[in-house]
């Protein structure tokens, strides 16, 4: 069965094509740039590439993108050539090619506002039920390409699962007010609690999307890490995050204060992940409990698949604000 992978030469993109090699199912890489994982070098809004590209397969995993880091030095065309047209090129012309599934990389940035409640409000406990209001360009078009997947099954038949991933990326944060408040391993475990994932668990549920698909026919999933959180503990963690987190994972402060680690002071928002576990039979490994335990081994909280794949970055030049720049469209 023939599979394609696009973005191949980019974080998700690689690590699905080392995870589909080493299976020995000979995978397909898309991309725009050369890569070790990548076959065919091009764009997906050349709609006749993405035909060619398309011959005989039966299973599409879409990460190509441009990311929210993006916002500040691309246009806004740009991101409508990529991630809209670009998309619509593979939905269409992968019912022509007789697809069996399609899965959408998509993001929870798409909830956008929805994930900053009122300063008196509880945290935002985040379902697929959420309803989405992106606040900039990169939530804006992911979001549409997420409502073109769901017409193309509607109107044509074609299999297709949104997984809106968490953060997953090695880099540093792209806030400044956040890379100054914490050391880089201190803000990532931080964020297992409630907005990250391991590289590794969101392959595996691109594959089990791909194996639901044809049985499921259309759905959206929040894939992130297993938070400790349960939706009672919302108005709590507004106030005392680390009070809540004492009472749900009480090995982390004495792991926290041998590091100087600092947990964060509030969260404003928790996704949940139970519709995927469920929906898809997929089951996340890397959670705050399993970085507690790494971190009191000694060892790498990253899977052995991230440690391979390691760190893309965004941008190939430097600013003077840091990594990122800040002015956003």
């Amino acid at each position: 069965m023939g599979i394609l992978v696009t973005g191949s030469a980019g974080h998700l993109g690689e690590a699905l094509m080392r995870t589909l090699v080493a299976q020995g199912r000979n995978p397909v890489g898309l991309d725009r740039l050369a890569s070790p994982f990548t076959t065919h070098v091009g764009s997906i809004t050349d709609r006749a590439f993405v035909a060619r590209c398309l011959r005989g397969v039966r299973t599409v995993f879409h990460a190509a993108t441009l990311h929210k880091p993006h916002v500040a030095t691309h246009a806004r065309q740009d991101f409508i050539d990529t991630t809209i047209t670009g998309t619509l090129n593979l939905l269409e012309e992968a019912v022509t090619a007789g697809v069996d599934a399609f899965v959408y990389t998509s993001t929870t940035s798409v909830f956008g506002g929805a994930l900053t409640p009122a300063p008196d409000a509880p945290a935002a406990w985040v379902t697929e039920d959420v309803v989405p209001v992106p606040k900039n360009i990169y939530g804006v078009t992911k979001a549409a390409a997420e409502d073109l997947c769901q017409l193309l099954h509607r109107h044509d038949g074609l299999a297709c699962i949104v997984l809106r991933t968490s953060r997953f990326f090695p880099e540093a944060d792209d806030d400044p007010a956040a890379r100054d408040a914490y050391a880089d391993a201190n803000l990532k475990a931080n964020e297992y609690l409630h907005r990250r994932a391991d590289l590794e668990d969101i392959v595996q549920a691109h594959l089990r999307a791909a194996a639901c698909a044809p049985r499921l026919g259309f759905g959206r999933y929040i894939v992130s890490a297993t938070t400790p959180f349960a939706p009672a503990d919302m108005p709590a963690l507004r106030t005392d995050a680390p009070g809540v987190v004492l009472r749900r994972v009480p090995a982390y402060a004495p792991e926290y204060a041998r590091r100087g680690w600092t947990m964060a002071p509030q969260i404003d928002r928790v996704y949940d992940n139970a519709r995927a576990r469920t929906d898809l039979d997929w089951h996340p490994r890397y959670d705050f409990s399993y970085v507690i335990d790494r971190l009191r081994a000694g060892e790498d909280v990253r899977s052995p698949l991230a440690r391979a794949v390691g760190a893309k970055g965004y941008h190939a030049e430097t600013f003077a604000e840091g990594p990122y720049p800040v002015r956003a469209r």
